[in-house]
């Protein structure tokens, strides 16, 4: 094998240079390099698995390559992952280095020379691949493992308003100037790499997401209620959510109470799937806060704890607002039937639904009955309980 040796020695500076042109056309990673890098960094990389294969066809007999080969093998595929280039890259660059050095092998070597030499090349990439491809992904876990850990610390200083910028340097991460926060609420517990994936595919961008807290940061502007949609495509169940918007960095510890305050009166009050904004649930967060009055406003409507099919006509009644012919519709029951009801209610609440302002009143008292949950609301001490917890998000 000694003169095919010296026949693919020559060479090995024309195959290096294919290779790199080749990689720079077929494989987009490479693609997107630097010329410098190509001709410097790749470029000296596979010159070097030519050294090996060289070197393989010198030896002889024996196995296609030694510990220490592999060693050295194993040692770049780990600072390729450390660069960050990906593993398709790196299987396709040794693909392409082995299809040039065969077609060179079919060049230069003699009839009796192409079998063996093929085999070399067949047993050096049985070796090599295997070991190339569990060293980089044991690199790149240690390397997710540090981005997870960095990313969240990084979201965790920005959530609580600390000093932040050498966390976002070290993560990689620029942190933008305006924000979406975004609470979310899932009926179970999704995998978070499905919900992680979903919010990564949506935006373009690997997102900053707490998934104990289940709160992310969308940058700029985001289309959320889209990317609740697809969420709950992705996730294969109703998905709650609340925005706020923070403009600069040091809002978004204040957008994300908010965002925390709507989303749990969405939830208490029974809100249907779908993204809020405090603008939607303005009142209720209003009349969330604690106090005697929301006791009394809350007991308005006692009159009608012995007769639920009062409170059903009067809760359905408001959510079709005021519209008597959809609400007679959604109960199945006759125009007639449903007047005598909502007569029922105005003589036993002392409030009369056709009166603007005594509507409104009774819509209130609806809402302040659902924030205060299971609880009685009847009680000044369960009410504020549960208010306050609204209140603290």
């Amino acid at each position: 094998m000694s003169d095919l040796h010296a026949r693919m020695a020559a060479r090995v500076g024309d195959l290096t240079a294919v290779v790199v042109a080749r990689c720079a056309a077929e494989a987009p990673f490479y693609g997107a390099l630097p010329r410098a890098t190509l001709q410097g960094e790749v470029a000296r990389s596979i010159a070097a698995v030519h050294a090996l294969l060289l070197k393989a066809l010198r030896d002889g007999g024996g196995g296609p390559m030694g510990q220490g080969d592999l060693t050295r093998l194993i040692e770049w595929s780990a600072r390729r992952a450390e660069e960050r280039v990906p593993l398709e890259a790196v299987i396709a660059a040794y693909l392409i280095g082995a299809e040039v050095w065969w077609q060179t092998l079919t060049e230069v070597a003699e009839p009796g020379e192409l079998a063996g030499a093929g085999g070399k090349l067949l047993a050096c990439l049985h070796a090599a691949l295997p070991a190339v491809v569990l060293a980089h992904q044991n690199a790149q876990e240690d390397l997710h493992s540090e981005d997870k850990r960095v990313r969240r610390a990084l979201l965790g200083a920005l959530l609580a308003g600390r000093p932040y910028e050498e966390l976002a340097s070290v993560a990689r991460v620029a942190v933008a100037g305006e924000y979406e926060v975004v609470a979310f609420a899932f009926e179970s517990d999704p995998p978070s790499r499905l919900v992680q994936s979903s919010l990564d595919a949506f935006t373009g961008i690997p997102v900053l997401m707490d998934h104990v807290a289940r709160i992310a940061l969308l940058p700029g502007r985001s289309d959320v209620p889209g990317l609740v949609a697809r969420l709950e495509k992705d996730v294969g169940q109703p998905v709650r959510a609340a925005a706020a918007r923070s403009s600069v960095p040091a809002a978004i510890p204040s957008a994300a109470q908010e965002a925390g305050r709507v989303l749990d009166l969405v939830r208490r009050l029974g809100r249907p799937p779908g993204c809020y904004r405090l603008d939607d649930v303005l009142l209720e967060h209003q009349l969330a806060r604690p106090g005697d009055g929301l006791v009394r406003l809350a007991a308005k409507l006692d009159p009608l704890e012995d007769h639920p099919y009062l409170l059903e006509t009067l809760r359905v009644f408001v959510e079709r607002g005021l519209n008597r012919r959809q609400t007679a519709l959604e109960l199945c029951v006759h125009r007639n039937t449903l007047d005598y009801r909502l007569q029922r209610v105005s003589a036993l609440t002392g409030l009369d639904l056709a009166v603007p302002a005594q509507a409104r009143l009774i819509q209130a008292a609806l809402v302040a009955r659902d924030l205060a949950g299971p609880a009685d609301h009847r009680g000044v001490t369960g009410w504020q309980g549960s208010a306050g917890a609204a209140e603290s998000g």
